[in-house]
């Protein structure tokens, strides 16, 4: 196909229309990088991309993200100009407004083309990493009949500079994701102005350093951006496309600067924009003869669709394939016997032991289980027998050896979740979730199935110290909205919480997990975790004390109960492996575990902070508000009062006792 530049300068100037317009409208927004890039996204869009906007969701769509997610116009126009349902124009007049699903930044649960929320520069970027591989497993799996896609790139200088760039392109260079091609605008302007004032690192330099192929285009002559991504796609590594590019082209008076990239031009400039590029429609208005050129670029993957649909209905694994991409779970009545047969056993080991155990069910019954580890394989127990490594000899491998990438990592798993067809879980120690934690929130912000298993989750990890010991870690996660923190108590809350991570679809999860050995506390009662909270034990004497604890201290917490029944004072103990589970049980159930009437005690080697909401402002809440230290985990329970001997003097002195 050869294209026609005397229709692609319209096209692109569309593009700059409507995105100095709605930004004008909004008083609010980004201008320049739509208009700078907009020449790029015509040729993108009219030549390359594999889409359908009749069929958003259609499974071998290419992938296109905006990772420098501030200039969110580009992606509106481009998704209202190509046919889309929506954005319509009165949603992008709207744009940045309560109830427009133009939001500043984009945002897939709101917007169909949309692939991944972006806006924290480089995460588009590292998201569109695990799209690839996920695109390459899945590739492996079906073939190229079912599987057979690209991942686009749009990413600015700040996605380039962010460190998780660093660790995502690593792993892309790595695993020689061909695939995938990123289209940087190089544009040489950032918030504060050039580029010069805060870098003169060669960007091409690093990216072949990594195992990228790089190539450099003029961002404006759609002929060498034709040319430029020609090359890119008959190399078999990742490529790097630098387009040089003006930041709000087409404004004669602001060109070029950093006034462009974060304001709206101002009507004077606007109208000085009109007249450099020719464009006399009002505002929000859109010539139908380019539109209509617009709307042809979806012509091409409306045909590739209907191939692959038929392709589809003749495949023996269509049934397998659409139950992966639809995410749906397979029958589990095999998992379920061997958890429920190890109720009646009695297995001492850490809670990361148990994950190891109950991955061992779970990952050969779940082929779309994807794990890794940012190089603590051995320590967080993620691997299985059941997964080969995923490697560039082998993408049908199910296991990603991360190296010590923790934020790409987990920027990756969210891009594997949204690009469906598999469930994504990857290790790491919990004090290291604070380097990977905005894509923590990413998951919880896009409502992705990724897991996230951290271990060492308190001062029980021992001689590794305070700056290995979890304090404020597992709390500061439960801050985060549509994210459930389980922190199991043994084995068999383990494998309960395994089974309620991957059953929700729209909610991550974290499971915060022991080094020590941890006792098999229950030997009864089926999926008791679901509730987010339960009485494990009941008071044998009048009821005066609940005590209520989390992972490794429910132990603890039995041990203060037996204590106290010792001494004629009735104690319920409920574990409360997952806060979040707990917040949406009925008020009877909540009221019934926490009955008013009782003193309500905290116990969790960790932060206080939150514990009141349980505890109310006259109960107590036995935590650590100071670092570890080294030493042996009994050592460090005994010192910072983790006994039942530190403990129940408290509670007799809050009984009055």
């Amino acid at each position: 196909m050869t294209l026609d530049p005397t229709r692609l300068a319209p096209m692109a100037n569309a593009i700059r229309a409507l995105s100095m317009d709605a930004v004008q409208a909004a008083n609010s927004g980004h201008p320049g990088m739509p208009m700078g890039m907009a020449d790029v996204a015509a040729v993108l869009w009219s030549k390359y991309l594999k889409f359908d906007p009749s069929t958003p969701d259609w499974a071998d769509r290419d992938r296109f993200v905006l990772s420098a997610g501030h200039g969110s116009m580009l992606i509106y126009s481009l998704l209202h100009l190509s046919g889309y349902a929506h954005p319509t124009m009165e949603e992008i007049r709207n744009f940045r407004q309560l109830g427009s699903p133009c939001a500043g930044h984009p945002e897939n649960f709101l917007l169909d083309g949309v692939e991944c929320t972006t806006g924290p520069l480089g995460q588009g970027l590292a998201m569109a990493v695990g799209m690839a591989i996920a695109e390459r497993h899945l590739n492996a799996e079906f073939g190229d009949d079912l599987v057979d896609h690209r991942t686009w790139v749009v990413a600015g200088d700040g996605c380039l500079m962010e460190g998780i760039n660093h660790e995502a392109i690593g792993i892309a260079g790595h695993l020689k994701l061909g695939r995938m091609i990123v289209l940087w605008d190089d544009n040489q302007i950032t918030i504060d102005g050039s580029t010069d004032l805060s870098t003169s690192e060669d960007i091409r330099a690093r990216y072949d350093a990594t195992g990228w192929h790089t190539v450099a285009c003029d961002g404006h002559d759609p002929a060498d951006i034709q040319r430029a991504i020609d090359e890119a796609l008959a190399d078999e590594r990742p490529s790097l496309v630098a387009c040089r590019t003006v930041i709000g082209k087409g404004a004669p008076n602001k060109q070029g600067t950093s006034a462009t990239h974060g304001a709206p031009l101002g009507a004077d400039e606007i109208a000085a924009a009109r007249e450099e590029l020719g464009w006399t429609s009002e505002p929000f208005e859109v010539p139908e003869a380019i539109l209509a050129d617009w709307r042809a670029t979806g012509e091409r993957g409306a045909k590739a669709r209907g191939e692959w649909h038929a392709r589809l209905a003749g495949s023996d694994r269509k049934g397998e394939f659409e139950r992966r991409m639809a995410g749906d779970l397979p029958a589990g009545e095999d998992a379920a016997q061997a958890f429920a047969d190890w109720l009646g056993k009695d297995q001492k080991v850490a809670t990361r032991k148990a994950s190891e155990l109950a991955l061992e069910v779970l990952t050969p019954l779940l082929p779309e289980m994807i794990g890794g580890s940012a190089d603590l394989t051995g320590s967080n127990n993620t691997k299985t027998k059941a997964m080969e490594p995923l490697t560039v000899d082998n993408y049908g491998g199910r296991y990603v050896y991360y190296g010590i990438r923790e934020f790409g990592m987990a920027a990756a798993m969210n891009g594997m979740a949204l690009h469906g067809g598999v469930i994504p879980y990857g290790g790491t120690f919990l004090i290291f979730s604070d380097y990977c934690r905005n894509a923590v929130r990413l998951s919880a912000l896009q409502q992705t199935r990724a897991i996230y298993v951290f271990t060492h989750d308190s001062i029980g990890l021992g001689e590794d110290g305070p700056t290995h010991q979890p304090i404020e870690q597992v709390m500061s996660l439960r801050l985060i909205p549509n994210l459930n923190v389980f922190r199991p108590a043994d084995i068999i809350e383990t494998a309960e919480c395994w089974n309620l991570a991957l059953q929700t679809k729209g909610t991550p999860s974290v499971l915060a997990l022991s080094r020590q050995n941890l006792p098999q506390l229950r030997h009864e009662g089926e999926m008791l975790s679901a509730k987010g909270a339960y009485r494990l034990r009941a008071a044998q004497a009048d009821r005066k004390v609940v005590l209520i604890a989390t992972g490794s201290e429910v132990q603890v917490a039995c041990d203060v109960a037996d204590a106290l029944e010792s001494q004629g004072i009735g104690a319920d103990v409920v574990s409360m492996p997952c806060m979040e589970l707990f917040e949406v049980q009925d008020e009877a159930y909540r009221r019934d575990l926490l009955p008013a009437d009782a003193l309500k005690v905290s116990i969790e080697a960790g932060s206080t902070l939150g514990w009141e909401r349980y505890t109310g402002t006259d109960g107590l809440q036995i935590g650590l508000d100071r670092f570890g230290a080294s030493a042996p985990a009994e050592e460090l329970f005994a010192k910072f009062g983790f006994t039942a001997e530190a403990i129940v003097p408290k509670i007799q002195a809050k009984l009055g006792l």
